[in-house]
């Protein structure tokens, strides 16, 4: 049954991927993703094995970092990760297209590979930290057109810092530069972004016993842009505090051993700096479905 339903989502991902045009991402599900799936409680126990993951996400406005990718339009997300647990080792590639025509140009590509570990075990300070680097391929470009990105990245999490069970402060620190030398982007495209995270997780029973609890996540973040672009229609946004995204999302388990879940979320984004985004605020919804093995 694991892998009909494994079958079944790669299949209508494939389907989807090939009619649409374009993007993946979750806001800042690439981020809180993997804190979401991949540092949640202690390291996994089971040593010296290929793990993996796949999931397709709906939103219906894609927010990357405070930018308005598609300009209020839908996006469809695919993320495949592979992690091997006894080195801490992975990587994932996220397709990213817009469900409107008009963005092929934004098509995107993330190719990333990490290392991620735990340090101070079972202290108050215990500290779990993910590094890597992501190559952001935008392929539907003309060639000498390249917007292409890189970036280095840190995040912790300190999952026992505050008194409340189930808060988690977080951080993230994250270098982009342009990855060809006849990028279109302008040079604030090299820079820094500073994410401060707060999540709150709790878990509700279900009703059915032997089925998994419901898993509800509060989270907010801030962050402070270092006149970092991405996309030539922001060419020189200010250094300041560029944005605050608020959101809420439930993990349903579709299968007794969580190998498949299903998540809603909604987020409402606050814009700081309009030299990011012009629009005042932002409301979109996420629909994920995830299939671990």
């Amino acid at each position: 049954m694991k892998y009909l339903v494994f079958l079944t989502v790669v299949l209508t991902t494939t389907a989807a991927l090939a009619q649409q045009r374009e993007d993946e991402a979750r806001l800042w599900e690439e981020m809180q993703r993997w804190m979401d799936e991949q540092w949640e409680g202690d390291m996994p126990a089971e040593q010296g094995q290929l793990h993996g993951m796949v999931d397709l996400t709906w939103d219906s406005k894609y927010i990357w970092r405070g930018f308005d990718v598609y300009d209020d339009k839908s996006a469809t997300h695919l993320l495949a990760d592979l992690s091997l647990f006894d080195t801490g080792f992975g990587a994932n590639v996220v397709g990213h297209r817009a469900n409107s025509s008009g963005f092929e140009d934004r098509e995107r590509w993330d190719f990333m590979g990490y290392y991620r570990n735990a340090l101070f075990p079972g202290e108050p300070h215990a500290t779990n930290f993910r590094v890597g680097w992501v190559y952001y391929n935008y392929p539907e470009l003309n060639r000498g057109e390249s917007i292409d990105l890189q970036e280095g990245q840190l995040i912790v999490a300190w999952p026992h810092l505050l008194a409340v069970e189930g808060l988690q402060p977080s951080y993230a620190l994250i270098k982009l530069w342009p990855a060809r030398s006849e990028s279109r982007l302008p040079d604030a495209a090299s820079g820094w972004l500073h994410i401060l995270m707060l999540d709150y997780v709790v878990s509700v029973r279900r009703l059915v016993p032997e089925w998994p609890d419901y898993t509800i996540r509060l989270h907010s973040e801030v962050v402070y842009n270092d006149g970092v672009t991405p996309l030539p229609e922001h060419p020189n946004p200010d250094h300041d505090w560029s944005n605050a995204v608020f959101g809420a999302s439930m993990d349903v388990a579709l299968s007794p051993d969580r190998s498949v879940v299903f998540t809603p979320a909604v987020y409402y984004q606050i814009t700081l700096e309009e030299t990011v985004n012009e629009d005042e605020d932002e409301l979109w919804a996420s629909l994920s479905l995830r299939y671990t093995f």
